[in-house]
C-alpha cells in the first residue's frame, strides 16, 4: 500500500534527475504527516567518515592533532578540516571507510578508531550521514590523495583546534562536531 494510502508520511515516487559519482538528485513526490503530498529535492549519498587523528598519547595535557588544509572549489579557497570522505562502497563499513581515508589523506594507520557519533550533514535535502571518530596510536602509512584533492597536512595542538573552532576559523560542519565531541570524549573545554 502507497505511504498517501495509508496516511503515513514517506515516498509516493522518485524521478532520478542526475546520477553522479558522489551525489544522486532525484525529484521525490512525497506524502506529508498531515496527509498532503507535494515534491521534494533529494540528495541521496553514500555516506562518509571524518576523523580527527591524534598524533600523540591521549594522556597529554594538550596532544598534537592532524588537521587538512584542503582546496574546496564549493567555498572558495581554502579550508581547515578534519580528514574525511565517502565510503568506497554501500557495503564498506564506516570505520573501514575512516581507516582508509585517514591512511589515503594524511599518510597515517590508526591503530585504534573511536566511535564519537553519526550526524546528518542538511537533512533538509540530503540523507547524506557523516559517522565521526576519533583516531589514536598513529603509524606511518601511505597517502593516496584523489586527483581532485589538493590539500597539506597540518599538526597542532588540540587547544589550538578548538580555539579555530571558536574563533570562527574552521568552519566545515561535520569538522566541528568532531574537534567538539573530540573535546567532550577528551574532558577538555
Amino acid at each position: 500500500m502507497e505511504p498517501e494510502a495509508r496516511g503515513e508520511p514517506g515516498m509516493v515516487s522518485s524521478r532520478l534527475v542526475h546520477d553522479g559519482r558522489i551525489v544522486h538528485l532525484s525529484v521525490d513526490t512525497v506524502s506529508f504527516p498531515d496527509g498532503s503530498v507535494g515534491e521534494l529535492e533529494m540528495i541521496r549519498h553514500r555516506g562518509a567518515s571524518a576523523i580527527l587523528p591524534v598524533a600523540g598519547s591521549l594522556e597529554e595535557d594538550d596532544p598534537h592533532v592532524l588537521l587538512l588544509r584542503q582546496y574546496r572549489y564549493a567555498t572558495g579557497g581554502y579550508m581547515y578540516e578534519v580528514p574525511a570522505g565517502v565510503r568506497g562502497s554501500p557495503d564498506e563499513g564506516w570505520d573501514e571507510c575512516a581507516h582508509r581515508e585517514l591512511e589515503e589523506e594524511t599518510g597515517f594507520r590508526a591503530g585504534r578508531l573511536i566511535p564519537l557519533t553519526r550526524i546528518y550533514t542538511t537533512p533538509g535535502f540530503t540523507d547524506e550521514v557523516i559517522h565521526l571518530f576519533m583516531a589514536v596510536d598513529l603509524e606511518p602509512g601511505e597517502a593516496n590523495l584523489d586527483h581532485d584533492e589538493f590539500l597539506e597536512v597540518v599538526r597542532l595542538r588540540f587547544s589550538e583546534v578548538v580555539r579555530m573552532v571558536r574563533d570562527g576559523e574552521i568552519v566545515d560542519g561535520k569538522s566541528v562536531c568532531t574537534v567538539l565531541l573530540a573535546a567532550l570524549h577528551l574532558g577538555r573545554p
